[in-house]
């Protein structure tokens, strides 16, 4: 695997998830000591927002990079785009999940499940997905239904999930996500030349454990070994099944 992933694509990013079952405080002290501990860790994590149903901590973008942690009703969720390194993301996100128990109040019966998500954005202009179609299935029976002559593809978003245990506790999943520029019907879903801007053409990979677990100082190692499944299955299989077939297709449409 690449050593710097932000060579292979526009922007990659490694997400992080703590889903509970029982609704998290919200009282001002609460939450306020709970982003104040991760600023003291991170001074540049210094903007606090609050959403819709979310509160949010986040750092300036610098150079393309950025940290950001948010907590909703049942979750903790936190975010690395274009770290130096997964190591520098994994470390950040067990820092996280590690610390948010004991401000939060997590028991370990509370753990619905703990996820690590994966994602590269591709900035393509053309269509989508076509691009994907010609990727991923072009030369297969299901991507046969499609004449090239006559059709062209709007909706070519494959998920795909499957199970890393035989208890199917823990689970991975692959996703492909396209949006054409102006959408089905606009010159760049045409193939004519235009002048819409490009957009990001994202590809997933979601690793989770569900289930309880037995104590709270679990969360952060789970999410360790969940990491290290998914660096081991982005090297041995999505990086030359997916990402790199993607980005040749992507060449190919901007070279046409």
């Amino acid at each position: 695997m690449p050593e710097n992933l932000g060579a292979l694509c526009s922007d990659y990013f490694v997400n992080s998830r703590l889903d509970l079952k029982m609704d998290l405080p919200t009282s001002r002290e609460t939450v306020l000591a709970m982003f104040d501990r991760l600023r003291r860790e991170h001074p540049g994590m210094d903007r606090f927002r609050r959403l819709t149903g979310e509160y949010l901590l986040e750092s300036e973008p610098v150079e393309g990079q950025q940290r950001w942690a948010s907590m909703r009703k049942t979750s903790v969720r936190a975010g690395t785009v274009n770290p130096d390194s997964l190591k520098d993301a994994y470390a950040f996100h067990a820092m996280v999940l590690d610390t948010a128990p004991y401000f939060l109040s997590i028991s370990p019966l509370d753990v619905d499940q703990v996820e690590i998500m994966f994602g590269f954005d591709f900035l393509a202009s053309g269509n989508h997905d076509a691009i994907v179609h010609e990727a991923l299935f072009a030369d297969t029976p299901l991507g046969r239904i499609i004449d090239a002559a006559s059709a062209r593809p709007t909706d070519c978003r494959p998920v795909l999930g499957f199970a890393l245990t035989d208890s199917a506790d823990v689970q991975a999943m692959v996703e492909v996500k396209t949006r054409t520029p102006g959408g089905p019907g606009s010159p760049a879903w045409r193939g004519e030349q235009n002048d819409l801007p490009p957009e990001p053409l994202s590809v997933y990979l979601s690793l989770r454990k569900f289930g309880p677990v037995k104590d709270v100082n679990e969360i952060g190692q789970t999410l360790r070994s969940l990491a290290a499944r998914g660096e081991r299955l982005l090297e041995q299989r999505v990086l030359q099944h997916l990402l790199l077939p993607i980005r040749e297709a992507i060449a190919s449409s901007n070279a046409g």
